[in-house]
């Protein structure tokens, strides 16, 4: 017997029961969800997918992410697993979420993987990118997607700082002050390994890019708040080492808005 889900995929029931891992790639766009992890009274990502899973497969499951986006913080390939026993090939799956998906969410590929594939765990770099846009007028169709910074900035004092923060270092003074959350990849340190960290202006946009190991809570968007005191003349570049030194979140400048962040890239080995 078929269920209707599985004849509007076309695929039919089979008497042998197999545990598949699935591996989304997810680009969305956050700005009318409370972040990447699910909550009772709130639209989040998982929470949508798993919902979007469930209506497919009659499944209750809870897609896992390569990591937790804050609200309002877009992505462009989020890495999601999760195990189903649903025989739904992978290409009609694509199909189907998307089509029951809000047009903020699309799934961009899935693909069966390994069983101990694990989209956090498995996961050996990120990539993240900061928009900051200078002109004296913020389109409104950029609006959300960017921070609107038009005051001056020295851009080369900025981009320099920014070299300050590439290597193995302790992070603290760039961690929101939230335990729960800081640890998120089941560390226990808040020593994180950066492996680049460059700003490059392109036509109204100055653009922070930084691919590292892994990422605390809020770090981005604090080292974005903090390289914007460095182009202000409020700090130097020689105080980036001393901020992280001090480990100690008040050394380091406020939290770039979340609009302007987005995951560019998971890597796996």
């Amino acid at each position: 017997m078929q269920r209707p889900l599985d004849v509007a995929v076309g695929v039919e029931d089979s008497e042998q029961i197999v545990i598949r891992n699935l591996k989304l790639t997810i680009a969305y766009d956050g700005s009318e969800f409370a972040g990447w992890q699910v909550q009772p009274d709130a639209p989040t990502i998982q929470g949508t997918l798993s919902s979007a899973i469930g209506r497919l497969t009659g499944e209750n499951v809870l897609p896992q992410g390569s990591g937790r986006t804050d609200a309002s913080v877009h992505a462009l390939a989020q890495v999601a697993t999760f195990a189903t026993v649903s025989p739904i090939p992978t290409e009609n799956f694509l199909k189907a979420l998307n089509d029951v998906l809000p047009s903020a969410i699309r799934v961009l590929e899935v693909r069966e993987v390994p069983a101990d594939f694990h989209a956090r765990k498995s996961a050996k770099a990120k990539t993240y990118r900061y928009r900051v846009h200078r002109a004296p007028i913020c389109p409104p169709f950029l609006a959300r997607y960017v921070w609107h910074f038009p005051y001056p900035l020295d851009e080369g004092a900025m981009s320099a700082a920014a070299c300050e923060v590439v290597g193995e270092h302790d992070f603290t003074s760039f961690a929101a002050v939230d335990p729960e959350r800081g640890h998120e990849s089941g560390e226990t340190s808040n020593v994180r390994t950066i492996f680049s960290s460059a700003f490059v202006r392109e036509n109204e946009e100055l653009i922070y890019t930084v691919r590292g190991r892994g990422f605390l809570h809020h770090m981005v968007r604090n080292l974005v708040g903090t390289f914007i005191l460095v182009g202000k003349g409020t700090l130097q570049r020689s105080d980036i080492p001393r901020i992280l030194a001090a480990r100690d979140r008040s050394a380091a400048g406020a939290t770039a808005p979340a609009s302007g962040l987005f995951l560019v890239d998971v890597e796996y080995s």
